[in-house]
């Protein structure tokens, strides 16, 4: 049974309709999860917010990917999965590292291995990364304030991840060629 109801910008908290209309003309279409997160204007505003500035970070693209990734395949949210797993794939990422992204494997790329490294320390360690896991990723070529990007990353795509799967926000028909599953 939900509770939760996946609003339009007509009956989304009047709060949260500009925002709902912003995503819809951005996307083309109104992600469910989106939808969905629209009942609490503040979560909503909250992640667009905290992924907005994440897109500015001083990872790359494709390491933000990473990141987004790893949390979403963490937490096990098969919308996010799908999601960056369809921008990953527009950004020209190989299919290599993107089955790797999606198994929770070891990635192709050492540095960008040494990211998803870096990323699942943070998530398992609650932030308080061992020293010597935050010089092996500094010893990978990444910088201090990239290591507080990945929290910054993690944090935003804790607050969707917990969302869509408290939600049970289900799959959009147009991320349906990225569906994911989680391994048994």
């Amino acid at each position: 049974m939900s509770v939760f109801t996946a609003h339009t910008a007509e009956t989304a908290p009047t709060a949260a309709r500009r925002t709902v209309e912003g995503v819809r003309g951005r996307f083309g279409w109104l992600p469910t999860p989106v939808a969905l997160m629209a009942e609490s204007p503040q979560l909503l505003s909250g992640f667009l917010t905290a992924s907005a500035g994440f897109e500015q970070a001083s990872l790359a693209p494709v390491e933000r990917e990473v990141v987004i990734l790893t949390v979403s395949t963490s937490h096990e949210c098969h919308v996010c999965v799908a999601m960056h797993t369809g921008k990953i794939t527009e950004m020209g990422a190989s299919a290599a590292l993107i089955t790797a992204l999606r198994a929770g494997t070891e990635l192709p790329e050492p540095r960008l291995e040494a990211l998803r490294q870096f990323t699942l320390a943070v998530l398992r360690h609650q932030g308080a990364v061992p020293d010597d896991e935050l010089e092996a990723f500094l010893a990978s070529g990444y910088q201090p304030r990239q290591a507080l990007d990945v929290v910054l990353g993690v944090g935003a795509y804790t607050m969707s991840t917990f969302a869509n799967r408290l939600t049970r926000a289900p799959l959009d028909p147009p991320l349906a060629a990225h569906a994911w599953a989680p391994a048994a």
